[in-house]
């Protein structure tokens, strides 16, 4: 009998009961499940994790209509969790057969895994709790592991043994969350967090759950997939057309837009014009260097960042080789975006950040003199990024559309100077006012580059050399 899997939210437990004599039972086992890993949740988790004080508040007041569950009920077979931000999970007492370090090393082997998203909906990643279960389990030996004892299975929260950035200051939900952008010198960024010291060992992500002798690794939460299904939702793709068709209405050429997102045959096929997989980073790299290094190249470089993200600010790309971990080319730093950028020739780089913990890059543009022509614009409150611009149209100033939401930024002279003009470029509040055509000849799409420029860019070099 094979690994069964269900995703529900716990809404929709009452109508699933009503089921057949064994569904009903599997049923009330995963609702015991649930409720002693909610009671859990409320009242000891943040005695295991350090976590911010309003964080620990909001889950103390939990309930369950807030909360999405990912649960594999096992055969004999017992199953491993693999995350794609750690080498691996562990709980106290875990059994570790040999053969599960041959596949993955250190990964504990149990009967099922839970996982309760308290958030659902944020962009991963964003703190989730993950239990596991095991069966045949005395109530000595489930407490000597830190477990619950509920009769007939011992539950165990799991913490990743290598925790990322673990003297660092820990980042509040709100640091993750889109929340009221703020300018500063180059920078639209959100307010100041408040922070407290603590480890990171809190798990962001949903795991890739596998039987110990897959080495297939196929993924037993059928209705979610790897890291990359289960954490990219149908508001994603939703949002990134709702973002294309926003330049395209502002003069973007559609063989000037690359779309770099999820793997093959993850789009619809009549959505998927210009898409690419995101599937090698070099390319990525590549493309974002390239437009950056060419002289007159771009007059607008806009970047729409939608990635599920590490808590130091790192975008995970698809999992191409499915081992359900993000390695290195499958992982787009900060470090490396900010040298891709690096002393761009675009007049301004533009980038719309959806993602979580977009405050580290925020951060890092702050103090760097290399990027004073990139411009972060981050989601604001209630409303999400690619929906609050999906309206601006090719005459409306990027400054006077950030002036529509309920909050108006602040805005520094760097940004101020950088946004007092439209998507494509154009001059704010020109008189008399630009026709459409006019708009579209002077600055939508390609552009006939003047003599005197071209030239001038071509003698830059010389000039350069006899300095």
């Amino acid at each position: 009998m094979k690994l069964r899997s269900v995703c529900v939210s716990l809404l929709v437990f009452a109508l699933l009961a009503g089921q057949h004599g064994g569904s009903r039972v599997r049923l009330a086992r995963l609702d015991r499940w649930v409720k002693a890993a909610l009671q859990y949740v409320k009242l000891s988790l943040c005695r295991r994790v350090s976590l911010p004080e309003g964080e620990c508040s909001r889950l103390a007041h939990l309930r369950l209509s807030g909360v999405v569950v990912y649960v594999s009920e096992s055969s004999p077979d017992k199953v491993l969790a693999i995350l794609p931000d750690s080498q691996s999970t562990v709980s106290p007492g875990a059994e570790e057969p040999g053969a599960n370090r041959e596949l993955f090393p250190g990964a504990s082997a149990h009967d099922a895994v839970l996982v309760l998203d308290p958030s659902p909906e944020e962009s991963f990643g964003h703190p989730v709790v993950l239990f596991y279960v095991d069966f045949n389990v005395t109530k000595k030996r489930c407490g000597h592991m830190d477990g619950v004892y509920l009769g007939e299975e011992c539950l165990t929260l799991a913490l990743k043994t290598r925790c990322q950035n673990q003297l660092k200051r820990r980042r509040s939900r709100s640091d993750r969350m889109v929340g009221r952008p703020r300018f500063r010198r180059s920078t639209v960024s959100r307010a100041g967090r408040v922070e407290r010291s603590g480890g990171l060992c809190e798990i962001h992500f949903l795991p890739l759950v596998v039987g110990v002798k897959d080495s297939n690794r196929t993924q037993r939460l059928s209705c979610v997939g790897g890291w990359q299904e289960q954490i990219t939702y149908q508001r994603h793709v939703q949002n990134l057309l709702l973002f294309y068709r926003m330049l395209r209405n502002n003069g973007f050429h559609k063989d000037h837009i690359k779309t770099f997102f999820a793997g093959n045959g993850q789009v619809a096929a009549k959505d998927a014009e210009g898409m690419y997989p995101a599937t090698e980073k070099e390319v990525i790299r590549n493309h974002i260097s390239y437009i950056c290094r060419k002289q007159h190249c771009a007059d607008s470089l806009v970047l729409y960042l939608n990635s599920p993200t590490r808590n130091d600010g790192t975008m995970l790309l698809w999992d191409r080789n499915n081992n359900g971990i993000a390695d290195l080319k499958e992982r787009y730093t900060v470090g490396e975006l900010l040298a891709d950028l690096a002393g761009c020739r675009a007049s301004r780089v533009l980038l719309f950040v959806e993602q979580s913990y977009s405050s580290v890059l925020s951060k890092r543009l702050k103090s760097s003199l290399k990027h004073l022509n990139v411009v972060l614009l981050n989601g604001l409150p209630w409303v999400d990024t690619a929906q609050f611009w999906a309206s601006l149209r090719p005459s409306h100033c990027l400054i006077d559309h950030l002036s529509k939401s309920a909050v108006m930024p602040r805005v520094g002279d760097g940004a101020a100077s950088l946004l007092n003009v439209t998507l494509a470029g154009a001059p704010c509040n020109s008189t008399p006012p630009l026709t459409e055509a006019e708009m579209r000849k002077e600055y939508m799409g390609c552009q006939n580059l003047p003599t005197a420029l071209w030239h001038q860019g071509r003698r830059k070099p010389e000039d350069s050399e006899r300095n």
